[in-house]
């Protein structure tokens, strides 16, 4: 195997450093295997008061895997994936096998410009909507990996406000989810993951509930209240329900994440309305029938200026097994 394309296969495992997951736990594991990036769980990082099925250890997972799949296509690489299939051997989610070279798209550098740039964002949103030309890329880019998107309605939301502000009151309660919830937001320095309170926000009332990522002593971002009113909420969702789905539906977050940070808007991700039954039955009841909801996706005009800081990431030495150093 080339030095080149060892490089580009470092690059990316690099680049999906920068991948969203819940509680920012990156669970995740790289290996370089000659022309070859094998995705691995780290399943010591499975959060399992909220995640008892490894669900969303597995969406983490693959949000991770579109952001390599990004930085190589932005690189010039051309690349193939297999996924949780016959070929993929153990414990390997996926293997991504570089095939060539090619002239990297505009498409491709700007997703990946959006990569280096996202940030969670859980301030309020402007009043100023999302436009039915971004809604149609977002919908695309979900839709190019095989799950939809249902855009809550302005009737519907009432009920998304309800079953959030249920599921969070639901958690709150429960011992378990408040103890995992201080483990990941009182991280020590080292760690280099997990939610800090620079990146959460104060408790304030909004138009749909935000997850708490703050417990006293402990202050989020100070907001005002309401806002929102421009947001727009979207139910990513699917047939199956079964591991390739779940995976499927992380690469399309981050489809839909980088899509819409390319096209100007903030974007945060949801999963707490979906971590509790009653909840989730009532998202579930907003798509098809027989759909599977995986993950909501609020999105807007931010209004405030300020750059959000970055969220602690764990070293390339932590998770990527096969570098050659730089």
């Amino acid at each position: 195997m080339s030095e080149p394309v060892h490089q580009a296969l470092e690059a990316a495992a690099r680049d999906a450093l920068h991948a969203p997951s819940v509680f920012n736990s990156q669970p995740w594991i790289w290996r370089i295997d000659g022309a070859s990036l094998e995705l691995r769980a780290d399943p010591d990082r499975q959060l399992h008061t909220i995640d008892p099925d490894g669900h969303f250890l597995l969406l983490s997972c693959g949000t991770a895997l579109h952001h390599a799949q990004v930085s190589l296509a932005a690189g010039g690489w051309s690349a193939e994936v297999e996924r949780l299939r016959d070929g993929i051997d153990g414990e390997i989610l996926a293997r991504i096998v570089v095939v060539g070279q090619r002239e990297p798209s505009l498409d491709a550098i700007h997703l990946h410009d959006a990569l280096l740039r996202r940030r969670t964002d859980r301030r309020p949103f402007g009043d100023e909507a999302v436009s039915e030309a971004d809604r149609r890329m977002i919908v695309l880019a979900a839709a190019a990996q095989q799950v939809r998107v249902h855009p809550v309605g302005p009737g519907e939301l009432p009920m998304l406000a309800i079953a959030v502000a249920t599921a969070g009151a639901i958690e709150m309660a429960d011992p378990a989810y408040r103890s995992e919830l201080i483990r990941w937001t009182n991280r020590p320095e080292w760690s280099r993951d997990g939610v800090p309170a620079n990146t959460a926000v104060a408790k304030v009332p909004r138009r749909v509930p935000v997850r708490e990522f703050v417990v006293a002593p402990n202050e989020g971002l100070p907001v005002e209240a309401g806002g929102d009113r421009g947001a727009l909420y979207l139910i990513l969702h699917g047939e199956g329900n079964g591991r390739l789905d779940w995976l499927r539906a992380g690469e399309a977050l981050s489809a839909v994440l980088l899509t819409a940070v390319s096209r100007g808007l903030a974007v945060a991700p949801i999963t707490d309305v979906l971590e509790v039954e009653h909840p989730r039955d009532l998202i579930a009841g907003m798509v098809a029938p027989g759909q599977h909801p995986y993950v909501l996706v609020r999105c807007g005009h931010s209004v405030d200026p300020t750059r959000i800081a970055a969220a602690p990431r764990r070293t390339p030495a932590e998770v990527i097994d096969g570098q050659i150093g730089w």
